[in-house]
């Protein structure tokens, strides 16, 4: 009974410190569980911290970059309207300029045809008043007539038409005598001075350059290989030549294109060289660019030799000798130089021959007068002018030297040589097939020229023939008599002279034909 009483107690006492021990065990776990999610809640507050702290960087930095992108955007809109209006702003002021310009130019033909039409009304009064003067002399001589005479007043007008012809057959005869003979006693110098004024017609004053010349190839694949791997080799050879290639869907064909035509050829004979061996890389361009350049400077100087010693020209500057040499790669509306120097100085020649002067300085003049246009370096002068400088330059004779800076009029001409070697230029310029014209142009001249001779009175039909060398015009043979025909003639020549350019001169021929015609029934 005591030891169950003990061991009951025992047991309460032990339930009891059970108990209690495990109330302190559950209170320190729980303390520790708590401060184990104080931590990790801040911890959790921390990382939500740094990561709204990123996450804000990134928004700002994004926001920046977005707010750069637009404003460059802005900028870049901005500059181009800006651009534009600048732009628009200098075609304005270009177009502003011109028409000041042509507004010029209307105020000064409107004051030139006031001052024609002035001196038309001051020539219609004076005509009024000499037709006034001449009714009043005749009506008087008509009144005289019919007092003396007892005539009728047509008997009278028939009477005094008659006596008006005779005196002025009279006065006509008597002026034509004295015009022959005044003509007989300078018979020589008139004659001389008519031949010149007749030939000496220059052409148009400016050529038009060629500019291009043309490779032909075998095949379209060499096109691969001239241009080289990313266009290196194409780049190299118009660095060693100065022209543009220019390679195209052309079949079989290159372009040169270039102001220089010596270049031109020097780019011509190395492609042409480089073709036939094979072997196209920058190093061999530079190589067989500089071979050909020599060459060509050789060729030069013995085509200029040539041409010399077959003119049977002495004397001459080695540096004019060099030029005339590129003349041979030079053209005026497709006409070679070289070429039309040469027909200059012969018919130069010819002309001085002919007229007693002397054919030796005539023909020096001739060769050189373009020399200014193959001068090596730009000028601004004109060609004619440059010649005359060089030809000073290098010790020509005065004459010489006269005629090449004359013979497009840009000064006065001292010598009789200046005006054979103006009339040989354009004989050569102008005969049929020596140059070239652009079509449109070509036929814009025709029609105006046809169109021209249409506008005057009794003309029916008007055909240009002779590539616009010879205009016939077809007249109304009841509106146009013979002496009307010449006069019309005379009339169109001039008002082509005044209105039209034209290169030589042209041939103008009135044909009136008259025709009868009856139907028989």
């Amino acid at each position: 009974m005591g030891v169950t009483l003990y061991i009951i107690i025992a047991g309460v006492v032990g339930l009891g410190l059970g108990a209690l021990l495990a109330g302190v065990f559950l209170k320190s776990n729980n303390k520790k569980i708590e401060d184990e999610a104080r931590e990790k809640a801040k911890s959790t507050v921390r990382e939500a911290e740094i990561t709204a702290e990123a996450i804000k960087k990134d928004k700002i930095l994004e926001a920046k970059e977005k707010y750069l992108r637009l404003k460059s955007e802005f900028e870049e809109e901005t500059n181009k309207k800006k651009n534009i209006l600048i732009t628009n702003e200098g075609k304005l002021k270009q177009r502003e300029q011109v028409l000041s310009k042509e507004m010029e130019q209307l105020k000064r033909k409107e004051a030139e045809l006031e001052s024609k039409k002035e001196n038309l009304n001051a020539q219609l009064h004076s005509v009024q008043v000499k037709k006034e003067e001449l009714d009043r002399v005749t009506s008087q001589r008509i009144s005289d007539l019919e007092k003396i005479a007892l005539l009728s007043k047509e008997e009278a007008r028939e009477q005094i038409i008659e006596m008006l012809k005779d005196e002025a057959n009279t006065k006509a005869s008597s002026q034509i005598k004295d015009i022959l003979d005044q003509a007989k006693l300078t018979a020589t110098k008139q004659a001389k001075k008519i031949v010149l004024d007749t030939i000496q017609r220059t052409a148009t004053e400016h050529a038009i350059e060629n500019c291009v010349s043309v490779f032909n190839i075998e095949s379209d694949d060499i096109k691969g290989k001239i241009i080289g791997r990313e266009g290196r080799n194409i780049r190299a050879l118009e660095a060693a030549t100065g022209v543009e290639i220019v390679v195209d869907d052309t079949p079989e064909a290159i372009i040169i294109s270039g102001f220089d035509p010596v270049r031109r050829e020097v780019a011509r004979l190395a492609l042409h060289r480089l073709v036939q061996d094979g072997r196209i890389h920058p190093a061999r361009i530079e190589e067989v660019v500089a071979k050909t350049e020599k060459n060509i400077e050789e060729e030069i100087v013995e085509i200029g030799e040539r041409t010399c010693i077959d003119l049977g020209i002495h004397g001459l500057h080695p540096e004019l000798i060099r030029m005339v040499g590129r003349m041979r790669f030079r053209s005026s509306y497709g006409q070679n130089l070289l070429q039309h120097s040469r027909e200059v100085a012969k018919l130069c020649a010819t002309m001085a021959a002919e007229m007693g002067l002397n054919a030796k300085l005539a023909k020096r003049a001739g060769l050189l007068h373009d020399i200014g246009k193959v001068y090596p370096e730009e000028a601004e002068l004109p060609h004619a002018i440059l010649g005359m400088e060089l030809a000073k330059k290098y010790k020509e004779h005065p004459e010489v030297i006269n005629a090449i800076g004359a013979h497009h009029d840009e000064i006065e001409m001292t010598s009789m040589i200046s005006p054979i070697v103006q009339a040989s230029d354009a004989i050569s310029g102008s005969r049929p097939g020596a140059r070239r014209e652009i079509m449109d142009s070509y036929i814009k001249r025709l029609k105006d020229l046809e169109e021209l001779a249409l506008s005057f009175d009794g003309v029916n039909k008007c055909f240009a023939m002779q590539a616009g060398r010879e205009l016939r015009v077809l007249v109304d043979a009841d509106n146009v008599d013979d002496n009307t025909a010449g006069k019309l003639s005379f009339d169109i020549s001039q008002k082509i002279e005044k209105e039209m350019q034209y290169p030589g001169q042209i041939k103008i021929t009135v044909i009136r034909e008259m025709r009868s015609v009856n139907y028989a029934k």
